[in-house]
């Protein structure tokens, strides 16, 4: 059976998007394997992860995402992006949408359309889950994050250092995300291992919030509430407001881009 695809990126992280609205493939992509060599760089199409358009009562669409290693993946804030320009091109939405994923309820809506870039304003979940030890910061912004901010973060090997994090004893039983930032004047550079990929990746969403949320709170004397972050993929900004413990109004914004469609032979 030849399923149609489009391949996508946001700020570089890049993923395969698939409408499933009428479900006539879910039954594929139950097959870690499969998934795999799909988003496998050298015997499939290659990309960061897989997404899944689904038909979801009550909302425009379900969002499901799988990472490259096949496994169902947690919130994925570039895929999310990416998801809502393609279901814009699909004519499933037209600017504004509330859609699922991965069990909870989001709103995006399309600040600008110049094909083959849209730009998009997601609304993230709200964060309470973020704690500072001595050397880093864990912050939950819908998949797990640990940053840590660093004096040169393009030397950094991201890959070694990310992964000795990752399956470290401390995070044995869910594995994290990596991040590496350095503050610069007027905005962040961050690097990401990710899991699942299981490698560095051109920029992470929620990564990205992640880092935003922890520069707020390691800087005492001037906290900001939007950041402007740089990555080896592209350009995000990151917006909140805190209400005590509380994170929210989070929103993540850029560019979402359309790179080809085709169809692959299942």
């Amino acid at each position: 059976m030849k399923v149609p695809f489009i391949k996508m990126h946001g700020a570089g992280n890049d993923f395969i998007v698939i409408d499933n609205r009428p479900h006539y493939i879910q039954k594929y992509f139950d097959n870690q394997k499969l998934i795999s060599f799909l988003c496998n760089r050298h015997l499939g199409i290659g990309a960061d992860g897989l997404i899944l358009l689904n038909t979801k009562v009550g909302y425009s669409f379900e969002m499901v995402y799988f990472n490259s290693d096949g496994r169902v993946g947690t919130m994925c804030g570039n895929g999310g992006r990416c998801a809502v320009a393609a279901a814009s091109r699909l004519n499933i939405i037209q600017n504004k949408t509330v859609f699922f994923a991965h069990g909870s309820e989001y709103t995006a809506h399309i600040i600008k359309n110049r094909f083959p870039e849209v730009h998009v304003k997601l609304k993230m979940n709200d964060v309470l889950l973020y704690r500072k030890e001595n050397t880093y910061y864990f912050v939950d912004t819908g998949s797990p994050h640990h940053v840590e901010f660093v004096h040169d973060v393009m030397m950094m090997n991201v890959v070694e250092e990310g992964r000795k994090i990752r399956f470290s004893s401390a995070y044995k039983d869910q594995g994290v995300n990596v991040n590496f930032a350095k503050k610069n004047e007027g905005y962040l550079f961050v690097r990401t291992y990710e899991r699942g990929v299981e490698d560095e990746t051109l920029s992470c969403g929620t990564g990205v919030v992640a880092c935003a949320i922890a520069a707020y709170l390691s800087d005492e004397a001037h906290k900001a509430n939007e950041y402007h972050i740089k990555t080896k993929g592209g350009e995000l900004k990151v917006r909140f407001s805190k209400n005590n413990n509380l994170f929210n109004n989070i929103y993540l914004e850029g560019p979402a881009t359309f790179v080809f469609e085709s169809c692959i032979e299942i």
